[in-house]
């Protein structure tokens, strides 16, 4: 049984190791383990996988970060009576299961894991290689096709999937996760660094994140072009064939109907009153005043994250910290509290 201060050595040890420290040996398993996550999901390319990697080592695996998150929560770690806890992921983007995990194992709790078939390479080859760094600490978690007997579970899905989860799981305390995603606003008045840094926050994976902004709030009169210029810093993505196959379709879609649109041949933009957007298409609306904005979406359930120049800054939703949690539900207080 390891300490918690012993857990969070070997989780920076395993930062090391996602950034390049090891054995020639331990190297070349990470990186046949990226090649097979990407041959299982093509949306797994190498550069977003090296990019949730990066992120993971950077603000989850970083001592005084987990140190600062740890320390408020007195007592974390050590309950009384440890409990089964059975983590659902999702396989949206690579490893958007690992927070889960990480504050289920430093909870003390009994980790069982029911992996995505989209994302079950990458997170199984880092607890592999904790285990044998730390054989005291084996299992870190169990990995199951099934979650049976668990007293608590922590679920992460599409709205179909969450009514699933709330029919099984209600008896027990859980989270259920559901589709969300994440909207910016701009002013006009943006400079092409923080437009450019907005791409970011739309493209990267592809936009298939919950923190992924899939529609932005522009004021009446505002002028695209620049914003179409700055999201062409991902043309590339429409060399990728399951992209380029929505972009297609979408764009046939709107051709046919007749729906008007902007596009730089590579993203789609397009007016529409909902936060959800397909794959390709940046869905856009207009504001007059922006506290009519903030009060139309106060408590917006489907609504991750505000991208704006005085919320999360441009070019950040991609990068969150230990206690920005999905759904805005603290996962560390719930397994506390079991």
């Amino acid at each position: 049984m390891m300490e918690l201060s012993q857990k969070v050595a070997a989780l920076e040890r395993l930062g090391r190791y996602l950034g390049g420290e090891g054995t020639a040996e331990e190297q070349e398993a990470l990186a046949t383990a990226k090649m097979r996550a990407g041959q299982v999901n093509g949306w797994f390319t190498p550069e977003f996988t090296d990019l949730a990697i990066d992120n993971i080592r950077r603000y989850f695996l970083d001592r005084a970060a987990l140190e600062n998150w740890l320390a408020q929560y007195p007592g974390f770690g050590y309950p009384a009576a440890p409990k089964k806890v059975g983590i659902v992921t999702a396989g949206n983007i690579p490893l958007v299961g690992f927070h889960d995990w990480l504050a289920g194992w430093l909870s003390g709790h009994d980790i069982r894991l029911k992996l995505s078939s989209k994302d079950n390479i990458l997170l199984p080859h880092l607890l592999s290689q904790l285990e044998r760094w730390y054989p005291e600490a084996a299992p870190v978690a169990t990995i199951q096709e099934t979650l049976k007997d668990c007293d608590a579970y922590i679920a992460t899905g599409s709205n179909n999937s969450a009514r699933y989860f709330n029919y099984y799981f209600a008896k027990y305390p859980h989270i259920i996760r559901r589709n969300r995603t994440s909207a910016a606003v701009l002013t006009g008045s943006e400079t092409p660094e923080q437009l450019e840094a907005l791409a970011d926050d739309v493209m990267l994976y592809f936009g298939l994140g919950c923190r992924n902004v899939t529609k932005v709030f522009v004021p009446e009169g505002y002028d695209f072009a620049p914003l179409l210029a700055a999201l062409g810093k991902y043309a590339h993505l429409a060399d990728h064939h399951k992209y380029k196959n929505n972009y297609d379709y979408n764009l046939a879609l709107y051709l046919l109907n007749a729906s008007p649109y902007m596009t730089n041949d590579s993203v789609l933009l397009h007016e529409n009153e909902s936060l959800f957007s397909p794959l390709s298409v940046l869905h856009y609306g207009f504001y007059r005043h922006r506290r009519e904005l903030e009060e139309q979406l106060a408590g917006n359930p489907d609504l991750q994250c505000l991208v704006a120049a005085d919320a999360i800054p441009f070019g950040q939703a991609q990068r969150p910290s230990l206690a920005d949690y999905a759904d805005g539900v603290d996962t560390a207080a719930f397994l506390q509290g079991l």
